[in-house]
């Protein structure tokens, strides 16, 4: 095996939100991350990518530009020995043992599933940026099936759509899509007469709970407005090859069905033999320190971080909160230690093409200034500025020319060299 030491003796386990951040914020005094994946994904535009507003390559940012400082490991932790200080790294090219002074866990989190009859087998999620494109032209390979049915009843299953989950995820995968399909099918002249049906489920008793009630019983409205069936208090049965029934009894037949219930902590976390709270996250202190181990922190989405502004409460796995979290830890670790400390300044979310809802310092907004502010902040928000400008011009783009609805779902399937096709 071989053994390579941690760059400025910090090895950061994940380049997630979190992960990145602490990398990039570390500056010169270097770390080495260790990620299966060479960039960081921007989640909050995750949902503009599926609807192909934004090139998908704009929606992540590679870390070697992102933290220039830093070494990158493509791999996976298999292992940690925190009195030898070491970590087992798994790569394609061999297994490395990374000797780290300091060691930073943000490992993230993965979907939440249940154990639902069917939804391994037929279900989709929503939260890689393979989901996200596999899920476009999943969804407009249907129209080229129920532009080709030779039944109504079978145009009328393909365009059927199931999202379950009406968190941020859900709500705003599915404005992004519907507003795509409702554009796009003006090029399908026999199915000017059949009707799409978007349904969105959640066994909440509103779509949307982390926001004012306010702005999610405006979201519910705007939903309903373009022919969105919401079912709350509600939860999925089982699913089917062509079908999905709902805990209300209804049975929905669909060739879609995209699971965007949640998140949990990620698995490896207790393969790693951290300490862990009864939900799979990391227990740490208010300094990010995890619990009984030197030298060793934790952050993000698969740790169960106390924030003072809200005692008694740990931080919801959001982007937002995985970068206050980054910047208070990169200070501790350059000797500035202080408890975390952040009070959200607001939330936002888009419900498709011009169309938001925002709360900020108090201020709620909807509609057009809803998407406006939602736009500007994760523009903000997204680090390089090369970056910013790219998804600036895609915006812009997007204002003036007409949506591509191009199924590339070959794309990262090439055909085999051969001369018999």
């Amino acid at each position: 095996m071989v053994r390579r030491e941690a760059r400025g003796g910090t090895l950061i386990l994940g380049g997630g939100f979190a992960g990145a951040y602490v990398g990039r914020l570390l500056g010169k005094a270097g770390s080495t991350i260790v990620s299966r994946e060479n960039f960081m994904l921007y989640t909050p535009i995750l949902p503009e990518a599926a609807s192909g507003t934004l090139e998908p390559r704009h929606v992540v940012v590679p870390l070697r530009m992102m933290c220039r400082h830093s070494e990158l490991l493509l791999g996976k932790a298999e292992a940690l020995d925190t009195s030898a200080r070491t970590v087992h790294v798994e790569t394609d090219v061999g297994p490395f043992e990374v000797h780290y002074d300091r060691l930073v866990v943000a490992l993230g989190a993965v979907a939440r599933t249940l154990p639902v009859p069917g939804l391994a087998e037929h279900g989709l999620g929503f939260k890689s940026l393979a989901d996200a494109i596999y899920l476009r032209n999943h969804v407009l390979r249907q129209l080229e099936l129920a532009d080709e049915a030779l039944t109504a009843s079978d145009a009328k299953r393909h365009l059927s759509f199931v999202f379950v989950g009406a968190g941020y995820a859900g709500v705003e995968a599915l404005a992004e899509l519907s507003d795509l399909l409702h554009y796009t099918v003006r090029y399908y002249p026999r199915l000017k007469n059949v009707r799409q049906r978007w349904v969105l489920v959640d066994a909440a008793p509103k779509i949307l709970p982390e926001i004012p009630r306010r702005l999610g019983e405006y979201a519910a409205r705007e939903l309903s407005k373009r022919g969105v069936d919401i079912r709350v208090s509600t939860t999925l049965e089982s699913v089917e090859e062509h079908a999905v029934t709902l805990s209300d009894g209804s049975r929905l037949e669909t060739e879609t069905l995209v699971w965007t219930a949640g998140v949990k902590a990620n698995p490896l976390l207790g393969r790693l033999g951290l300490p862990l709270e009864e939900r799979g996250r990391v227990v740490v202190d208010q300094l990010l320190k995890v619990d009984g181990l030197d030298d060793v922190w934790a952050l993000g989405d698969g740790a169960a971080v106390p924030n003072l502004a809200t005692p008694g409460k740990f931080d919801p796995p959001t982007c937002q909160h995985a970068l206050r979290q980054a910047r208070r830890l990169a200070k501790n670790m350059k000797g500035d230690p202080r408890p975390y400390k952040y009070r959200m300044l607001g939330q936002v979310a888009t419900l498709g093409r011009h169309k938001g809802i925002a709360e900020v310092l108090g201020l709620r907004l909807r509609g057009f200034p809803g998407w406006f502010v939602t736009r500007t902040y994760h523009l903000y928000q997204l680090p390089l500025f090369t970056r910013k400008l790219r998804v600036v011009v895609d915006w812009t783009v997007a204002l003036f020319f007409r949506r591509d609805i191009a199924e590339l779902g070959m794309l990262g399937h090439p055909e085999p060299l051969r001369d018999d096709t």
